[in-house]
């Protein structure tokens, strides 16, 4: 799969296989994700376009990791290539990340490189299910958890539960780069 309407239809397909294989109705999906029943339906037809915190939503309701979402169940990739590793932006953060997760069932957790540029932060403090871990490689970073603002420097280390409202700034007028662990898997 290559283009953006190729990606969209599959998951599209995968959200409506396992919803009925797990025996969940558009109206139970609806009630437990706060999505409504015509957009779920449009979903699953591959009509409507679909941001990835609506997507976390229904991968929680559903109990599975997004990237079932993504994956051919006969097509697994172990080793992650530097020439294959691509840029990605994603709607819930501002920095630049490259997914160093392999493709496997049943992953649990996204590894990503993470760049911030020099005084960016993200755009609001985020909070979802699951863990976060950080390693800084290059620069500095502030964590802001709760209240409560953590400076890490090169070969410092943040690992803490997502449920807490978390944002993180580059305070430098260089970039800083780090290792990100996320789970559960949101790419």
């Amino acid at each position: 799969m290559s283009s953006g309407s190729e990606v969209l239809l599959h998951i599209s397909e995968r959200i409506r296989e396992i919803r009925t294989e797990k025996r969940i109705t558009l109206k139970e999906m609806s009630e437990i994700t706060g999505l409504s029943i015509s957009f779920l339906s449009q979903v699953e037809r591959g009509t409507s376009s679909l941001a990835i915190t609506s997507l976390e939503k229904i991968a929680l309701a559903l109990d599975i990791p997004m990237s079932k979402f993504f994956m051919d169940l006969n097509n697994t990739q172990f080793v992650i290539r530097k020439v294959d590793q691509k840029e990605l932006k994603v709607d819930f953060s501002s920095a630049t990340l490259i997914r160093l997760a392999g493709e496997f069932p049943e992953r649990k957790m996204d590894p990503l490189i993470m760049e911030l540029q020099p005084a960016q932060n993200e755009k609001r403090f985020n909070q979802h299910s699951g863990e976060e871990f950080y390693y800084v490689l290059d620069g500095e970073v502030d964590f802001t958890i709760e209240e409560e603002v953590f400076h890490l420097k090169k070969g410092d280390a943040i690992h803490f539960p997502s449920h807490i409202p978390h944002l993180i700034t580059n305070p430098l007028s260089t970039p800083s780069k780090l290792i990100c662990v996320l789970t559960p898997c949101l790419l």
